[in-house]
């Protein structure tokens, strides 16, 4: 009566009290739990009366309807989980199985002991990252094949107090036993969908996207290595000198690793008491920011320093500040990049600021069709991926002639001007270049010091998997703007 995958899953059922079958659809798994005599009782439920109708008549033929109760709910939520022991939720998409648990783990009626067996149809992977954040551990992870089918079936626990956050790589992986064939199987199948998703992104232009996908496919096949954490920081040196860095500057290798073996690594572009949390949680041996986590000199460093807590964990961490905003490629070479792709320009960009040397801080690009002030306000908007850009008063203005520095370049406004600029897109800016702006008649776009500058971790991300594929490398989801806007 059963498949190989419902096999599996009555196998995994401890049997030790009431089950409960989530979308239950048949209740041939129902049937086959009373009829093997591993549960004395289970609940079966669906959101929907037709397949609770077709359950019915499956109850009805074994005679078992004393020991199968029928419930009509959305989820878990009309299911009295009482005496329930084993809870499988199979055959939905991982995004809906894991709306399932978070919805039992927000309303307080998970509880510890009791055997969640999930078997998500699509998505797998976003039920593996999605399930530690409601408070559930995964225990088991494995394949089943059924026809030309795999089928991914994992057991969890409700822990809320283990600490624990997936990557991405680890959340398509999964905690699979590497020495089982369908395991392999299911990689290389993991590797072509990722690999797929590479040439479609190559083919939209987007370099930092595929290379990721790429990268993910390398994991698939050949696994997750470790790799010495100075060779790290030497090809970082090679692309975006640390000698380039201004003299007031602390860019570097600032907290060494205790070993010289990273497997992950978390981008941010600071590190917060937030960004070391989650470093501990998804295990990173090293932290890649942008902004250097000891700047000025310190005469003491408490317990909730960011600092302390690196060195406390055994977490390294390597900052590349303005060195990383003055090469090449870097910083202010992404804005670049994004507006060109954006807008058509009339020549090649020239260097905004030249301190001299090898050094240029920001870009200036002239268009060949002129632009409102307004019009761009709005595009920088979808650039930077802020939700506000505050201007001078310049919204109906011609604009034709662009400056722009990442981070803080508000006093860079007379260089704009005297450069033959009609507009600065920076960040940062003080009340006293508003005035200066609008006096001389200028475009002034502040579209925030950590917008302006948090879009480069997606192309060190880029040039760390270009050359280590096979390292796990993570942009921080608490790397966020640190204000909030009422």
């Amino acid at each position: 009566m059963l498949d190989n995958r419902l096999k599996k899953i009555a196998e995994l059922v401890s049997g030790e009290g009431a089950a409960a079958d989530v979308g239950t659809d048949h209740a041939y798994l129902a049937a086959e739990l009373i009829n093997s005599g591993k549960c004395s009782r289970v609940i079966a439920s669906d959101v929907k009366e037709g397949p609770l109708e077709a359950a019915r008549n499956t109850v009805e033929k074994y005679g078992i309807q004393d020991k199968v109760e029928l419930v009509l709910s959305d989820g878990l939520d009309a299911v009295d989980l009482t005496g329930v022991t084993d809870i499988v939720i199979a055959g939905m998409g991982g995004e809906t199985i894991l709306e399932i648990i978070a919805r039992v783990s927000r309303d307080g009626r998970a509880a510890e002991g009791v055997k969640w067996i999930l078997q998500p149809m699509t998505k797998p992977e976003v039920l593996r990252k999605g399930m530690y954040d409601c408070g559930f551990a995964l225990k088991d992870d494995l394949i089943v094949e059924e026809g030309d089918k795999l089928y991914n079936i994992m057991t969890a626990d409700y822990d809320p107090n283990y600490l624990c956050n997936l990557t991405e790589a680890e959340s398509i992986m999964g905690y699979l036993d590497d020495e089982e064939p369908l395991t392999q199987k299911y990689y290389s199948r993991e590797a072509e969908r990722c690999a797929k998703v590479s040439e479609s992104l190559k083919k939209a232009g987007k370099a930092a996207e595929a290379q990721h996908y790429e990268a993910l496919a390398a994991k698939l096949k050949n696994g997750v290595v470790s790799e010495n954490v100075n060779h790290i920081a030497e090809y970082l040196d090679s692309l975006y000198p640390f000698g380039l860095q201004e003299k007031w500057d602390n860019s570097g290798y600032l907290v060494e690793c205790p070993i010289d073996e990273c497997r992950r690594i978390l981008l941010a572009l600071d590190i917060t008491n937030e960004v070391v949390d989650e470093a501990i949680k998804k295990q990173a041996d090293l932290v890649v920011s942008h902004h250097p986590v000891i700047f000025e000199p310190r005469k003491r460093i408490m317990k909730n320093d960011p600092v302390y807590r690196l060195i406390a964990d055994c977490i390294g961490a390597i900052c590349l500040h303005t060195n990383l905003d003055i090469a090449n490629g870097g910083t202010n070479g992404v804005i670049l990049r994004k507006l060109s792709e954006k807008l058509e320009l009339a020549g090649e960009a020239v260097p905004f600021e030249e301190p001299g040397g090898e050094k240029g801080l920001g870009w200036i690009i002239e268009l060949k069709d002129s632009i409102s002030g307004k019009a761009l306000a709005e595009l920088c908007k979808g650039i930077f991926g802020c939700g506000v850009v505050r201007t001078s008063h310049c919204t109906d203005m011609k604009i034709s002639r662009i400056a722009f520095c990442s981070g803080s370049g508000g006093s860079m406004l007379g260089l704009a001007a005297e450069k033959g600029c009609d507009a600065l897109i920076t960040g940062d800016v003080k009340h006293d270049v508003w005035i200066d702006a609008n006096n001389r008649g200028m475009a002034l776009l502040d579209c925030g010091h950590f917008h302006t500058e948090n879009l480069v971790l997606w192309e060190l991300r880029r040039v760390l998997e270009e050359r280590f594929p096979q390292l796990d490398i993570e942009i921080a989801e608490s790397s966020v703007d640190p204000c909030e806007y009422v």
